[in-house]
């Protein structure tokens, strides 16, 4: 399973979905996308908007600015997420941490 935790600052992203075949699993490869393409669309509006750190099972995103595009970005990345987890119940969460 995939695990999206959101807390303040940072959106760490671990794991697997196991929908399917390691490369052709639909629920990764739509996380990839998501996660990559709207990493990439925030740091081309501000390179300093974001720090990515990949790690063995997975990536961490620390939100290091607060304008407005930033926000959108990211509130956008999570909302697609949200959206595949209503879908992929068994096979993606997204948590927040209080």
């Amino acid at each position: 399973m995939i695990k999206v935790i959101i807390s303040d600052k940072q959106i760490k992203i671990t794991g697997h979905a196991m929908y399917d075949d390691y490369g052709k699993d639909i629920v990764c490869a739509s996380v990839s996308s998501i996660v990559i393409t709207s990493v990439n669309l925030a740091l081309k509006f501000n390179a300093k908007a974001l720090k990515y750190t990949k790690q063995k099972d997975g990536l961490v995103i620390d939100i290091l600015s607060e304008d407005k595009i930033t926000k959108t970005v990211i509130l956008n990345m999570l909302e697609l997420l949200r959206e595949l987890a209503q879908k992929y119940k068994k096979n993606i969460i997204v948590n927040e941490e209080v």
